[in-house]
């Protein structure tokens, strides 16, 4: 009994789970997205801010990747990537899980992966005019790929005084 308890368990399927909540937003809000899944099956239409449910895994051993486009009129298209990776608890199954729960449950059910970005925020751009305005005013810090090519070299470097 207690060999066909250890060959029929699955560890990641027990411990972890195999669709995470993820929470989108953008700057400003009220921006429609898209997610597409890993073969390009659209899996979500909506507007932020708000929350889905997405599954870790793909098909059989295959890590679930998503693109997500934020678009808003008056801005610029922003695409952003959510990629599952390998759940540590997968490899409990070496000890405890059995070679069903290595080959066959987790692989199948996604548990072998996990989501770590519950949160995404999309700072979308003002078309062709480079950063869009802060909502809450003042200092607004962004990521230097968010800065369009064609403003990057107005950038001046900081001095410390």
């Amino acid at each position: 009994m207690a060999a066909t308890l250890l060959l029929s368990s699955s560890c990641a399927t027990i411990v972890s789970k195999s669709v995470y909540p993820v929470a989108f937003s953008s700057d400003p809000p009220g921006a429609s997205f898209t997610i597409t899944d890993v073969n390009k099956k659209e899996v979500f239409t909506g507007t932020t801010p708000t929350v889905v449910p997405l599954k870790s895994g793909g098909e059989y051993f295959q890590k679930q990747v998503y693109s997500i486009a934020f678009s808003k009129p008056g801005f610029e298209t922003k695409t952003m990537t959510i990629t599952s990776d390998l759940n540590g608890w997968y490899f409990g199954n070496l000890l405890f899980g059995g070679f069903i729960g290595l080959l066959i449950v987790d692989p199948i059910t996604g548990a072998m992966y996990r989501i770590h970005d519950t949160q995404m925020q999309a700072t979308l751009l003002t078309s062709g005019q480079g950063l869009a305005p802060t909502t809450k005013g003042g200092l607004q810090i962004v990521s230097i790929q968010d800065i369009p090519a064609n403003l990057r070299s107005q950038l001046q470097p900081l001095t410390p005084q």
